[in-house]
């Protein structure tokens, strides 16, 4: 419609002024020389508009029974005793709803169900072009959640030559039902595409990181709840209630072609 233009115009100006803003503070600090001087926010959740600025899949898209949600919670006051995600914070997202591995009645094709996710959306253009989050400085993917304990991936997709690879891993977390940080070596994450793990193995495309999600497959029928405030990459160790090391790490669900299952340590 007509009456939009002017608002499209002026957020594609807004967003330009701010990348110019970011890209002219690493300049200023030496960040290129020096290395990054702080923690990289990726996306925030302690507003309405990070959770509308994502996207909830389900198995609903293929004719299945699951259900998800992707909701803007207020923080709890400091006197209702409840723990809040980090001090201050005005609110976060709850990813919530029930997974079902029932098959589509009338679907003979679709042989497998039990599946629920949320990714960030592409990122709008500026003037210096398509939005993408450059990595590249960090070690650490951060996440600060609050988990039921069952099996998350975090999910990471680039600007890669086949549109439907990600980059996964098993989101593990030492306090369920408590609030925690958890920082995962961005080079521990195992390129796949459709759930299967994909050979020969290639690294992230660090300076091309197109969109962050979270996703549940492990086809356990049930609810489900991951409270999540925000995600950055980051250098710093000290920020961590957990750091993911995969020689400690468990076997996930994330297969080779052949069906074999493969550990984070391998």
């Amino acid at each position: 419609m007509q009456a939009t233009r002017p608002l499209l115009f002026k957020g594609f100006i807004g967003r330009s002024v701010d990348e110019l803003k970011r890209l002219s503070n690493i300049a200023f600090k030496l960040e290129g020389i020096k290395g990054p001087q702080g923690p990289y926010l990726l996306h925030d959740f302690r507003s309405p508009a990070g959770v509308q600025d994502c996207k909830v899949m389900s198995d609903v898209e293929i004719g299945g029974y699951s259900n998800a949600n992707l909701d803007w919670v207020t923080s709890p006051s400091p006197t209702s005793g409840a723990q809040p995600p980090s001090p201050h914070s005005p609110g976060y997202a709850r990813f919530h709803g029930t997974i079902s591995t029932q098959l589509p009645k009338n679907r003979p094709d679709i042989k497998r169900t039990g599946y629920a996710a949320f990714r960030t959306r592409d990122r709008p253009p500026t003037i210096f072009g398509r939005s993408l989050w450059n990595i590249d400085p960090y070690v650490y993917l951060a996440l600060r959640v609050k988990s039921d304990g069952r099996s998350y991936f975090v999910n990471v997709q680039t600007e890669s030559v086949v549109p439907t690879d990600l980059h996964q891993h098993r989101l593990f977390v030492k306090k369920p039902g408590e609030w925690e940080t958890v920082l995962i070596k961005w080079n521990d994450f195992v390129r796949t595409n459709y759930g299967r793990v994909v050979e020969p193995q290639t690294e992230i495309m660090r300076q091309k990181v197109k969109s962050i999600g979270v996703g549940l497959t492990d086809r356990i029928e049930g609810p489900f709840e991951l409270c999540i405030e925000r995600i950055w990459a980051t250098n710093d160790e000290s920020e961590a209630d957990s750091v993911v090391e995969v020689s400690n790490s468990k076997e996930g669900e994330l297969k080779t072609k052949k069906g074999q299952k493969i550990s984070w340590g391998s």
